[in-house]
């Protein structure tokens, strides 16, 4: 009993330094938050599968002596699925190095504008430190700046929706 209790405790431990680290603006401190609370839930599934028995192969053990194989299925999954995901969050990390020089998170504007909308308090104290992220238009560059231009749909997307505009006098 006592080793399932501390098991808990640990896993609890991890989940919750796991969840404290995903919060994080570094991309580096999301995926150890990730890689914790992986291994949290893979501890747990330990704990799950009861007390240890003979290794699940017939003829070996007797059926009521077997350890679960369930466990050890979904903790191999959990196992994969982990480290694919880790390995994707570390492909985002060093693209977002090469492009911005950080690995930190940047706020979307179209969230900022909706947050200003809302009238958020505190978004507004935050502000104040998003102001050099603010962009004029002459340093906007658009990738498909041109692209339109002898199509008979130029000017007709409407680029907060990203949907076609209703052309003047359609319904």
């Amino acid at each position: 009993m006592t080793s399932s209790l501390a098991l808990a405790i640990l896993a609890g431990a991890l989940v919750a330094v796991g969840i404290y680290l995903v919060l994080e603006r570094s991309y580096s401190r999301i995926i150890l938050g990730m890689s914790a609370i992986t291994n949290g839930v893979n501890i747990l599934f330990l704990i799950a599968g009861g007390p240890s028995g003979e290794p699940p192969l017939v003829g070996v053990a007797e059926k009521e002596d077997m350890a679960d194989p369930l466990v050890q299925a979904m903790m191999l999954t959990a196992i994969v699925i982990g480290l694919a995901t880790t390995a994707f969050m570390l492909a985002m990390a060093y693209r977002s190095w090469q492009l911005n020089g950080n690995d930190e998170v940047q706020d979307d504007l179209e969230d900022r504008r909706i947050a200003q909308r809302e009238g958020e308090d505190e978004f507004d104290a935050r502000a104040d430190g998003l102001a050099d992220l603010e962009t004029d238009a002459s340093e906007v560059h658009d990738e498909t700046e041109g692209e339109f231009e002898d199509d008979e749909l130029a000017g007709t997307i409407d680029p907060v929706h990203d949907k076609p505009r209703r052309r003047e006098g359609t319904k």
